[in-house]
């Protein structure tokens, strides 16, 4: 017998959808009060609790002042809002918003060539601990870090991805490897600041994986820079890390901009 997922909706979850919305797309000015939770819930045909529910959640997503005994206030979610709002705001219905595209492709470029540096410092330091010398380009096809070490395993999942990546031929796919193989440098980084950073850019850019296939199979589909990447990661070289990030990243990012500016 065949199952069919049952799916459970969340009154409380579709009142902040629709007001978080309004918020996001400015059809609600910055400053202005929301009607009270009485005249919400006759509005949307709720129940209170749910509407309270909704401004609380709204409240901690930085899009709404709720105080008590006063009226819930708009914010302007770009000083009070986290990356968690960038999902939101990238993908309007079935759009894309250029500006904000934009913004994320700039932030990946600036941030992706860091991280990398950052990943190979650490596997230099952990080299330093163990004993070791700061290798030199040419021991850059070798690991560097002792087997038992967290960094080890660490740089075995990258290379690991770097040579699923190179196996795929298919677009979409690659792309999802590729998201991969920055885990893993993110992993190695060990930067709570940009591990959730990263969270937040992925999962505005997931949906849109499929629509920025074409522009993007040159980049994950180039195997070559992918493996200079990892191999001075693993070399513990952060400024070669950092210009093998830049390297392969910069193409697809300008190509992606100047197909937005021509939106």
């Amino acid at each position: 017998m065949a199952w069919t997922p049952v799916v459970k909706r969340s009154v409380s979850g579709d009142v902040f959808e629709q007001i978080a919305e309004q918020v996001l797309g400015e059809e609600l000015a910055v400053g202005s009060s929301l009607p009270s939770e009485r005249q919400l819930a006759e509005a949307l045909g709720v129940s209170r609790p749910a509407v309270r529910e909704a401004l609380q959640r709204l409240a901690a997503a930085g899009l709404v002042s709720v105080r008590q005994g006063e009226a819930t206030t708009v914010l302007d979610y770009r000083r009070s809002s986290g990356l968690e709002v960038l999902p939101r705001l990238l993908l309007r219905g079935e759009s894309i918003d250029p500006a904000v595209a934009r913004s994320i492709l700039e932030a990946r470029l600036h941030n992706g060539p860091k991280i990398a540096e950052l990943a190979a410092r650490r596997v230099r330091r952990e080299a330093a601990r163990g004993g070791g010398t700061t290798p030199s380009a040419e021991a850059a096809a070798a690991p560097i870090a002792e087997p038992e070490s967290a960094v080890y395993g660490e740089l075995t999942l990258l290379h690991d991805s770097v040579e699923r990546l190179v196996a795929e031929s298919d677009p979409l796919t690659q792309q999802r490897i590729a998201l991969e193989f920055w885990d893993h440098v993110l992993d190695l980084a060990d930067s709570i600041a940009f591990r959730l950073m990263y969270s937040m850019l992925r999962a505005a850019y997931e949906p849109a994986l499929a629509a920025l296939a074409p522009i993007m199979s040159a980049e994950v589909g180039n195997g070559g820079a992918y493996r200079d990447l990892a191999a001075a990661i693993d070399a513990g070289e952060p400024e070669r890390a950092a210009e093998c990030a830049r390297a392969l990243l910069e193409p697809a990012t300008t190509a992606l901009i100047h197909a937005l500016d021509g939106a």
